[in-house]
């Protein structure tokens, strides 16, 4: 496939806009406010977001607006703020991660294209497909996906597709990480994230100390490969990095594009970990992608960001003009300038003169009028009609060139706004106001740690769909009895062709009996849905405010778990637009990995189960699925047992067992059930912090 792909830069602040813009950028990504993904960047103020908005319209430079933080109820009105900034200013697209956001954005300014954020964590066909139908004009996949991945999602889903090029890798699938959340109450939901990946974690397993930190990724020699792909968009991470690396990464995927060579060295020298890896895009994966910033790296940098630095204000030629230029006796010379948007300016000269010696030819004036340089124009064509025998000095025809150019900016500059209809939003919901006793549910990793007392006491179990399958035809008969309650839970990844891979599991379980299946993603709602199950959300949707519990029930969702990052006060306080619960036991699952920390060669001999160490001693547990993905738990269980007067007014309490025996299981359904027991070593997660 030949087509047109953009080269997106990111700009963390006015200087780097500029650095990526000059360097030959076709769109800027950017924060304005406080819900954005990168919080702690310089980001917009209103007088920098006017400039960015001349400068950008001008040169004809797409902006995208992040708004892609998870949000409270208490600032949907900061919300509504930014999104009439984003009208007032003609971004071009706006980035969501929270459906409530979306939910306002499509009732406040509906004429904004959206663009499903990284953070919505969508790596497969079914995930690209639902955000199509809710109205996105484009998804930035997940930057775990191989080739043949992508390949899948553009050749099945008519979304834009936006892939990560250039940058740093979360360890984490992006929109899944809580580590920063639980270690320090800042969380990378919400555009805060204190990056602890970066600090020493080991598994013991010849890691060199960096079992969480991956090097930065480049695809820039592989750019022919993404052409044929169909992707529509070329992303660079970066906005909380300096301009001269904006203006490096930008440079190198244009030469790319060119046919010429990048300058590696350049690359690397302006920021990179060790290195660079595309293991992700070439699906290898293994301890050659994991590494760290070294002093030898920051060394190597500083001759090369000097020098990047001194390039950095001249303008790319990227406006294609058409000059006509007319000289006729007895009327003043004449220059015409159009773009190709069709504007169309004039400026007017001096009446010439006859020609003593050297009249004015078309090469003369070609010669004055093509000189663009130092501006973003280019000239395309030159056209003249010029009557024999005057003369215009090349000094009026270049300060003729000078005003039709100024002239036509001023013009190209001019903001069209989005209309806004913000004025009667609804930002205020019903709460629950009846205050009951939760039901209990479960969630386990096998089959064994489903006990008579579990299926007593839960009226919803939910256990891995891998599991289920490969019991079915032996499912013990107390399990069979009570089939009712078993829900299927899908793989928090299924990256490509989802549906190809899930589709005949799910018609075998729901021929058996089972007919729920809880989910974190929205292409597992998207595939659920569609064969007919009962769809109960888990955590990582990351529901965080009411109008996401609304958009979700929309979406056919009966009842979710809500975003542990919530505080048990945020929680409660929640809108009645769908019954909800909370996670009330468990290890709580960190991150989810697509490479594996503990793995130190192959999969052979895993027994699916490691575990990580901090620079202070804490531990974290990692497990695997089907060789496909690992989690990542907190060491301490959550454990609200002996709070259950403060658990009244919820819908349900999810335990979820991880490494539990069936005994243990039991024991904690024993505390929450009848008396807590004091128990040791615990932690109450975040529901009584404060994340920022």
């Amino acid at each position: 496939m030949n087509h047109t792909i953009e080269i997106l830069a990111p700009a963390g602040s006015f200087e780097s806009m500029l650095a990526g813009v000059n360097s030959g950028a076709d769109a800027v990504y950017f924060g304005y406010g406080q819900f954005n993904a990168r919080r702690n960047a310089k980001n917009f103020d209103e007088e920098a977001f006017a400039q960015m908005a001349a400068y950008c319209k001008a040169r004809g430079v797409k902006m995208y607006m992040t708004l892609n933080t998870l949000v409270y109820d208490r600032e949907l009105e900061g919300v509504k703020q930014s999104i009439q900034a984003a009208c007032r200013y003609g971004v071009d697209a706006v980035l969501v991660q929270d459906l409530g956001v979306m939910g306002l954005l499509r009732e406040m300014a509906p004429g904004l294209p959206l663009h499903a954020s990284t953070q919505m964590a969508v790596h497969n066909v079914s995930g690209a497909r639902q955000l199509y139908e809710m109205g996105f004009t484009r998804v930035v996949l997940a930057r775990e996906m191989s080739e043949s991945e992508i390949r899948a999602v553009v050749d099945q889903v008519p979304v834009e597709a936006e892939v990560f090029v250039h940058g740093a890798l979360c360890m984490c699938l992006s929109g899944q990480c809580y580590m920063s959340s639980l270690i320090g109450e800042r969380s990378g939901n919400r555009g805060l994230c204190a990056q602890p990946c970066r600090l020493p974690f080991t598994s013991g397993r010849g890691d060199n100390g960096c079992a969480l930190s991956l090097k930065d990724l480049t695809l820039v020699d592989r750019v022919g490969q993404l052409k044929r792909l169909g992707v529509t968009s070329l992303k660079i991470e970066g906005r909380m990095k300096r301009p001269e690396y904006v203006a490096a990464a930008v440079t190198g995927f244009r030469q790319a594009l060119a046919g010429q060579a990048p300058d590696m060295e350049q690359l690397t020298a302006a920021f990179s970990r060790s290195g660079f890896t595309r293991g992700y895009f070439d699906g290898r994966l293994g301890l050659e992608m994991f590494g760290t910033r070294q002093y030898e790296d920051v060394v190597a940098g500083q001759k090369v960001l000097r020098q990047i630095a001194g390039g950095m204000e001249k303008e790319y030629p990227r406006v294609p003009v058409t000059f006509i230029f007319t000289m006729e006796a007895g009327r003043p010379v004449c220059l015409t300038a159009q773009d190709e948007d069709g504007n169309q300016v004039q400026a007017l000269g001096p009446v010439p003169e006859a020609a003593q010696n050297r009249p004015t030819t078309p090469e003369l004036a070609h010669r004055s009028l093509e000189k663009t340089g130092g501006t973003f124009y280019r000239v395309e064509n030159i056209t003249c009609h010029l009557q024999e025998g005057l003369i215009c000095p090349a000094s009026q025809m270049n300060q003729l060139r000078r005003e039709v150019l100024e002239q036509l900016t001023a013009r190209r500059s001019a903001i069209t706004p989005w209309p806004f209809y913000g004025e009667k939003a609804l930002l205020h919901f019903p709460k629950l106001l009846n205050i009951k006793i939760p039901h209990l549910r479960a969630q386990v990793r096998s089959l064994e740690q489903v006990t008579p007392k579990m299926l007593e006491h839960c009226r919803l179990i939910a256990v891995p769909l891998d599991q289920l399958l490969a019991s079915l035809t032996s499912l013990p008969p107390l399990i069979s009895q009570n089939i009712e309650k078993i829900a299927a839970a899908l793989p928090r990844l299924s990256f490509g062709d989802d549906a190809a891979a899930l589709t005949p599991a799910l018609k075998k379980i729901k021929a058996a009996g089972i007919s729920h299946i809880t989910t974190g993603n929205i292409g597992g709602i998207a595939l659920s849905k569609q064969l007919g199950f009962t769809i109960h959300g888990e955590y990582g949707l990351n529901i965080t405010n009411s109008l996401a519990l609304g958009e979700y029930a929309a979406l056919g969702v009966q009842d979710t778990v809500v975003s542990y990052e919530l505080s048990m006060a945020r929680a409660k306080a929640l809108g009645d637009l769908m019954p909800y619960g909370i996670l009330a036991y468990g290890r709580l699952p960190l991150m989810v990995t697509r490479n594996c920390p503990v793995k130190l060669s192959g999969c052979k001999n895993c027994r699916q189960y490691g575990v990580l160490k901090d620079r202070r001693g804490e531990t974290f547990e990692v497990r695997c699925t089907q060789r496909q993905y690992s989690e990542i738990f907190n060491g301490k269980a959550l454990y609200l047992a002996d709070k259950r007067e403060e658990l009244e007014g919820f819908s349900f309490l999810l335990l979820y067992f991880t490494g539990e025996t069936p005994q243990e299981c039991d024991a904690v359904l024993e505390d929450y059930t009848t008396a807590a027991t004091k128990r040791e070593n615990i932690t109450r997660g975040l529901y009584y912090r404060n994340v920022k």
